[in-house]
């Protein structure tokens, strides 16, 4: 497809979508494909036919087209573009990645991606339509507003002193740099765009300057920067880069429901916490080569833990049982460890911490005084242990570098001096070996992951159904990272082939 120009508020209209043209004049139903019926929607959407788009959506709010109107009287907006990509199909679901660049009057213009999710039903395709349509991160019940800022942001740009791209899934993040670290002083500040969703924090999602503002150097890398959002594409997922040997957030690439979810939304990090409980394990004198017991299915306190499809190993090295993801050695020998020595191996890694890297962002969280079956669980990345994207790329550094760095987005001089811990030595070439095993013969190994690459995958389940969501946390040289894939299911068959796609950019 190509681009689709709305100019709002009694404008003229021009319309430029290759898959729309053929089908606009079509009854505006279901679609046989859902080329079709995105083409349809991008041309409804086009022509400011609000009410031909909500006959394409699947059972859309009946107040589907005010939501619209609100949307962009409460924005100013004055002229809409978008730019869809090609649609994406897995089953009866398919998504359509599109650039948005809407110009706000007497603001400025904004630019990000968005998802058309669309859906089959009785062999039709129709436009699975939600609130994150309008902006990846709006809630139902939530709005998005522009306000006038109270002093002047400053224009956060890359490592290098060069932009970051508009459309980049890292600008919400720059937006609260740019807030942070402004001018007081300026009697014309500016405006922003303020996510405000229901039973939640307002977000600063967008600042505009009223005038050239002074620059300020994030650590992000650009060219790293462009491989994540790459590799993240249009899913619902999170990937962030760190460089081991200093602590600097190289890459941020978000697309997760939750806004700024990469350093705010915890969540389970399942077997990745393996990593964690691993470190406990050598700390008390394990090696890679003690011989563990892996069945498929043991009581850890009164906690039944079963590993995944019930495999079992019998017994074999830690190190296998590490690399195979054997929830029942971990949860068992864990509880042997006890609390205390899980949660001291967690604080070494940063969990409990403040982190302050610039912008807004959580430390993990490991449940203090665990035993029976919360430690059961714990022990297994589940239950009370929580976790962002962000924390995870950090334990993924600590075991690259065998230091543990607070991370930070900016200049130290900016945030000020960044705690560090050395870890035991006998500890991290432990997890060094240990994780170079997922890569080449355990849960990773089918995920094409270029040489050097050590990691260790998650599944975390999120409700009692067992749904879970996707991990992978590795390193490579002094580039560490974590993808987090909401709802992704198998960390190896989703979050690590997203890395692999990452690193083949980063290292071709």
């Amino acid at each position: 497809m190509r681009r689709v120009l709305v100019l709002v508020g009694g404008v003229v209209v021009l319309v430029l979508a290759a898959a729309a043209s053929c089908v606009a004049l079509r009854s505006p139903g279901g679609s046989a494909t859902p080329e079709e019926a995105a083409g349809k929607y991008f041309s409804a959407w086009g022509r400011g036919n609000v009410g031909e788009m909500r006959r394409l959506a699947d059972d859309p709010p009946a107040d589907f087209a005010a939501r619209h109107r609100a949307f962009s009287q409460a924005l100013h907006v004055e002229q809409v573009e978008l730019v869809p990509g090609r649609p994406l199909r897995e089953g009866n679901t398919a998504s359509v990645d599109f650039e948005v660049t809407r110009v706000l009057s007497g603001a400025g213009s904004w630019t990000f991606h968005a998802v058309l999710r669309l859906m089959r039903r009785g062999g039709r395709w129709r436009v699975r339509w939600s609130p994150a349509t309008l902006y990846p991160s709006l809630a139902d019940g939530g709005r998005l507003v522009l306000t006038r800022l109270d002093a002047a942001p400053s224009t956060p740009v890359a490592a290098d002193g060069k932009g970051l791209p508009a459309a980049s899934s890292v600008q919400p993040y720059l937006a609260d740099v740019g807030d942070r670290f402004g001018d007081p002083g300026d009697d014309e500040p500016g405006w922003a765009v303020e996510l405000q969703n229901p039973g939640r924090p307002a977000q600063r999602v967008k600042a505009f300057a009223s005038h050239a503002a002074k620059r300020v150097r994030t650590t992000l890398d650009r060219r790293l920067q462009a491989a994540a959002d790459r590799a993240v594409g249009s899913a619902p997922a999170a990937l962030v880069a760190v460089r081991p040997s200093t602590g600097e957030i190289l890459a941020v690439a978000d697309r997760l429901e939750e806004p700024k979810g990469a350093l705010l939304d915890l969540n389970p990090p399942g077997s990745a916490f393996k990593v964690i409980t691993g470190a406990a394990l050598l700390a008390r004198g394990m090696s890679p080569r003690t011989a563990v017991d892996c069945p498929a299915v043991t009581v850890a306190a009164q906690r039944t833990i079963h590993n995944d499809h019930d495999f079992a190993l019998g017994s074999v090295p830690l190190a296998r049982a590490f690399a195979e993801s054997c929830n029942t050695t971990f949860a068992g020998l864990g509880v042997s460890a006890g609390g205390h020595r899980l949660a001291d191996a967690a604080a070494e890694f940063g969990f409990g911490s403040h982190f302050d890297p610039g912008v807004a962002a959580y430390a993990g969280d490991f449940p203090s005084g665990a035993e029976g079956n919360a430690l059961a669980e714990a022990s297994i990345g589940q239950g009370r242990v929580q976790a962002t994207t962000l924390d995870m790329a950090v334990v993924a550094a600590a075991v690259a570098d065998g230091t543990y760095r607070s991370p930070r987005l900016v200049a130290e001089r900016l945030v000020g001096h960044r705690p560090m811990k050395r870890l035991p030595a006998t500890v991290i070439a432990g997890l060094r070996s240990m994780t170079g095993d997922v890569v080449t013969y355990g849960t990773a190994a089918r995920a094409r992951l270029p040489g050097g690459t050590h990691g260790k995958t998650g599944s975390a389940e999120y409700d009692s159904a067992g749904h879970s969501h996707a991990w992978f946390i590795g390193y490579r040289g002094d580039l560490a990272f974590a993808v987090f894939v909401e709802r992704g299911g198998e960390g190896g068959r989703v979050a690590a082939p997203l890395a692999a796609r990452f690193l083949a950019v980063v290292n071709p």
